[in-house]
């Protein structure tokens, strides 16, 4: 039984959904949504107000001036991607707090909630 509530502790910890993002955001908690996926993916469409930070791109350069009392929220396109796990490991590694959008910019538009879109590249992908 332990092991079970540990589980479910330590998702509630490290994960979290759209509709807890959104109310974070809305109450101005400081939270920064950081989109792992590849450039192109981003400029197709992504989060209002994203940074655009390649998971593979993510390090102590990339991130020198980043917030470190931020929560950042690591997205990918949705559950058939990884990027936002790989994101939010190097994140983490890197020492920052972090908790991965479950569902990623899929179920964050499935709640309705809006996006901004750039102009589309010739090929859309999460480029992970």
């Amino acid at each position: 039984m332990q092991d079970q509530l540990s589980h479910y502790e330590n998702k509630l910890r490290w994960e979290i959904d759209s509709w807890d993002l959104n109310e974070s955001r809305k109450n101005g908690q400081n939270v920064v949504v950081v989109d792992a996926r590849g450039a192109a993916a981003y400029d197709a469409e992504h989060i209002p107000g994203a940074v655009s930070l390649p998971h593979r791109e993510m390090n102590e350069a990339s991130t020198a001036g980043f917030d470190r009392d931020a929560l950042y929220v690591a997205y990918c396109d949705g559950i058939g991607c990884n990027a936002s796990t790989k994101g939010a490991l190097n994140m983490t590694r890197l020492g920052f707090t972090v908790k991965e959008l479950i569902g990623g910019l899929d179920w964050w538009k499935r709640d309705n909630h809006p996006t901004e879109k750039g102009e589309a590249p010739s090929s859309i992908g999460c480029a992970c």
